[in-house]
């Protein structure tokens, strides 16, 4: 059964339930949203889902033909990489799978989400909890899993752009997932129920994954190395830069119109990601579907965190606060997380698209 609640409702809270305050319903206070707007954006969709995702799959098979023509030439290179920065971007789709607001069928976002795990090697129920903590603690020094820390150094910034430290990670995760060995973290944001699960997607993925390697050996078959395991090497930095753009540099803070930045990207790396340079708009309700975030930017100018400089922008950012050029936003005494501050922690009735299901 899914470990992910449905959509929650944006109507008046039933007596005796707690609600948390979220800058969704100080929106809905101060007007920024009516509740009309709210739902308006919140409607899913089938179809415009479906043609983003065969064109996908155009692009895909343009790039993996790309790599085809290239085979024989140093500009192979060149053509694994535009391929690999296609590839690894099935983690933005996986992403909005994940939260049920790809398909408005939750089969089709729990298929798509496994392919797109497969590709990715990212399990998908694993990584719906992961998320789930993310949205509910984002910033929050440990308690949000998926924080990227701003780097100390110059030589820690390339170093996580690398991805060595995300691959160790990684590869090490799954073995431990399949021998289902969990650490401290995991363990606060996996329920046990789900423990079984989560270790039998991880040895779904490793089977695969060695089925492929047998296959290669037995019928000198090299095409996984050329259309997929180096162009996913070379492609992974560029998905660690942008993830760096949603949250690093920015306040460790639990208020969500200050701990995440948009940044302005041009359209074609808008729709390879899904909409996903949005990252404000989809942390400030995180239940509206990909395709409304940017009908969600509009409406909500001036209130959330947007770097007009894209990708760039950001990074230009984060390099001025680890040279020293302009103050850090973790300085020692500078910004002081309270223990105390519930953020945007559920449940609540206009809170994250992503909510654990107690019953589950």
């Amino acid at each position: 059964m899914n470990t992910l609640a449905t959509t929650p409702s944006i109507d008046e809270p039933q007596p005796g339930r707690r609600v948390v305050r979220t800058p969704v319903s100080q929106a809905l206070a101060e007007g920024k949203l009516s509740r009309a707007d709210l739902r308006a954006l919140m409607q899913r969709s089938n179809w415009l889902p479906l043609i983003h995702l065969l064109l996908w799959i155009g692009v895909v098979a343009g790039t993996s033909a790309l790599v085809w023509l290239t085979m024989d030439s140093w500009w192979l290179w060149p053509a694994m990489f535009i391929h690999g920065v296609v590839l690894v971007h099935h983690f933005s789709l996986q992403h909005e799978c994940t939260h049920y607001t790809a398909f408005k069928r939750r089969e089709a976002n729990d298929v798509v989400a496994a392919i797109c795990g497969f590709i990715i090697m990212l399990g998908p129920t694993f990584f719906r909890y992961e998320h789930c903590d993310h949205h509910t603690y984002t910033q929050q020094k440990g308690r949000d899993p998926e924080q990227i820390p701003l780097p100390q150094t110059l030589g820690g910034y390339l170093l996580y752009i690398s991805s060595w430290p995300y691959w160790r990670t990684k590869v090490t995760e799954l073995f431990r997932h399949a021998l289902g060995q969990f650490n401290d973290t995991e363990l606060r944001f996996i329920p046990l129920v789900a423990h079984a699960r989560v270790r039998l997607e991880a040895r779904l993925l490793l089977a695969l994954y060695a089925g492929i390697g047998v296959a290669m050996i037995i019928f000198s078959w090299w095409a996984p190395v050329w259309y997929w395991i180096i162009p996913v090497l070379l492609g992974e930095p560029v998905m660690r830069a942008i993830r760096m753009t949603e949250h690093v540099g920015m306040q460790p803070v639990a208020d969500m119109r200050n701990n995440t930045r948009t940044s302005l990207a041009i359209a074609p790396l808008r729709w390879l990601a899904w909409n996903m340079p949005f990252h404000a708009e989809h942390h400030y309700a995180s239940s509206v579907p990909y395709h409304a975030l940017p009908r969600m930017h509009r409406q909500l100018h001036g209130e959330l965190p947007v770097e007009r400089g894209g990708y760039l922008g950001a990074h230009r950012d984060m390099l001025a606060q680890i040279l020293g050029n302009r103050p850090r936003v973790d300085a020692p005494g500078r910004l002081e997380l309270s223990k105390d501050e519930p953020g945007n922690a559920g449940p609540a009735t206009d809170g994250p698209g992503l909510n654990k299901d107690p019953r589950r």
